[in-house]
Formats: structure tokens, C-alpha cells, sequence
């Protein structure tokens, strides 16, 4: 993975927050925090968007389907 050095401006109360993390080891760094941070918020708009699309496509599950899959996902 080739990685770029950016400058960022963040939250003091973020910032804070994050290093402690990186210093009980839950991170490797604060550069990987802050790469997985925005990884999965990347991923999770992807999903949002596909799920819009799917919606356009064949409209919103039905109140059926939706109790279907809470019930599978609680599993």
C-alpha cells in the first residue's frame, strides 16, 4: 500500500481520544487509526449507496422483510 503524508485539522476531543487508544495499543498508530477510520466510513457510504440503488430499483423492503431480517440478524 503506498501511503501520502496530509495535514488534518481534528477535534481536540477527538484527538485526545484517539491517542489514548494508539497508547493502550488498540491502535498501531495514529495514522492507522485515522486510515481505518476513514476506510470504514468509505465502505459504509458504498453500502448506503448501493442500498439507495437497490431502493430505486425494486422500492423499499416491505415491513415483512424487514422483520425477516431483524430476526436473521439478532441470530
Amino acid at each position: 500500500m503506498t501511503t501520502a503524508k496530509v495535514a488534518l485539522s481534528i477535534d481536540a476531543d477527538v484527538l485526545y481520544l484517539a491517542k489514548k487508544r494508539v497508547k493502550a495499543g488498540r491502535a498501531k498508530s495514529l495514522s492507522a487509526l485515522v486510515t481505518e477510520a476513514v476506510d470504514e466510513k468509505l465502505r459504509r457510504d458504498d453500502l448506503a449507496d448501493l442500498l439507495d440503488a437497490l431502493d430505486r430499483q425494486h422500492g423499499p423492503p416491505s415491513k415483512a422483510a424487514r422483520t425477516w431480517a431483524r430476526r436473521v440478524l439478532a441470530r
